[in-house]
């Protein structure tokens, strides 16, 4: 029977939900841990069937022990806690011209990484060897470096999340017309990564993986995470979580036209802010570079009305302070003219790994119930 899930299905959807919204406290937690009275109470379930997921939970080598609460009457509570180390997860980035891996626990904190040149416009064939050896290379310093203290069994990786330019489609995990890159429109890169590596795999535009961050380290319910590197996109995180689209079409933010009689870039129209911004960096011009990003800032932050934009990338980063500026001064010029609050404007944290981390998250996610 297809198209139609039967009772069962449902209910087995609900109880790994259920798991999920337990295993995200037992993370937010951190080492102190939390009690299973308090987890029923933040999640609505029963005290009984906390007790049944936190006995599976550990039985699975998930969570832990983190000590007893003090008494209010009675016997003392017990707070259990996450076990980072109990699995993991990879992060892979692959950018125009350099590829980047990294093994995350269930925290998200790194524990290897690799970083190799990586040439986006040879076949599919050696990229996608490439990439398959980057990862062996870091599951084998993984397993080389010395023990990290995890007390949980690691049942060795999750998964594989694929962060790469856009477009492309984040549920069938078939790459599109990439700009500068058209002969990997169609290819199926993720089916291709998961044959290879004997791993599930998740694919997923780079700005999408970075804004995934974002919905865990961040509190605004709305934002923009700004890219600014070999290329030039948006991810959007929209009512507290990573806006997509319908098509993975969401965030192609360096293709909107500003210039109408501009030069011509790589997607096929003329006057992309892609195209002037990446002119701007290639002639030395930050400050036109940032003018140009604050633009663009603008524009999006009227759209959809965004509470807070983040800047990232390899360009912005070298030198943040330029486009820190340039930005927040085009968004402070379009809010004095419309009256709207200011919108602060700041760098991603974790840098230069936002990218590569968030595509190791995309893994991590469906496990509490994230993205």
């Amino acid at each position: 029977m297809s198209g139609v899930a039967g009772p069962g299905a449902n209910l087995s959807a609900l109880r790994s939900h259920n798991a999920a919204l337990v295993l995200r406290l037992l993370r937010d937690a951190g080492e102190d841990g939390v009690s299973r009275l308090e987890l029923a109470a933040r999640t609505g379930l029963t005290p009984q069937a906390v007790s049944k997921i936190t006995a599976r939970l550990r039985a699975e080598g998930l969570a832990a022990e983190a000590g007893q609460r003090a008494s209010t009457g009675g016997k003392p509570p017990t707070a259990l806690r996450l076990v980072p180390g109990a699995r993991h997860a990879i992060g892979l980035h692959l950018d125009r011209d350099e590829l980047t891996a990294v093994l995350v626990d269930l925290a998200g904190t790194p524990v290897a990484a690799r970083t190799a040149p990586f040439d986006f416009g040879a076949g599919a064939e050696q990229a996608v060897g490439a990439a398959t050896a980057e990862v062996r290379a870091l599951l084998a310093d993984a397993d080389a470096a010395p023990a990290r203290g995890g007390d949980g069994a690691d049942g060795g990786p999750l998964g594989v999340g694929v962060a790469a330019p856009g477009p492309l489609d984040h549920g069938s995990g078939v790459l599109h017309r990439v700009t500068g890159f058209p002969q990997w429109d169609g290819f199926p890169l993720r089916d291709a990564l998961a044959e290879r590596l004997a791993l599930p795999v998740v694919l997923d535009k780079d700005t999408n993986a970075a804004a995934l961050g974002l919905t865990t380290a961040e509190t605004a319910e709305s934002a923009a995470y700004l890219h600014l590197g070999t290329g030039l996109g948006a991810g959007l995180v929209l009512g507290g979580g990573v806006y997509r689209g319908a098509r993975t079409d969401a965030g192609e933010f360096g293709h909107q036209v500003i210039q109408l009689d501009g030069p011509p870039c790589g997607c096929g129209n003329r006057g992309c802010l892609e195209a002037l911004c990446l002119a701007a960096v290639a002639r030395g011009d930050r400050t036109g570079a940032a003018r140009l990003l604050g633009v663009g800032a603008a524009n999006l932050v009227r759209l959809l009305d965004i509470d807070r934009v983040l800047l990232g990338g390899r360009v912005v980063l070298a030198d943040p302070g330029p486009y820190v500026r340039g930005v927040a001064a085009m968004l402070a010029e379009d809010s004095a003219r419309t009256s709207r609050p200011t919108v602060p404007v700041g760098v991603v944290e974790r840098g230069g790994r936002a990218v590569v981390e968030g595509a190791a998250r995309l893994v991590l996610a469906p496990l509490f119930a994230l993205g």
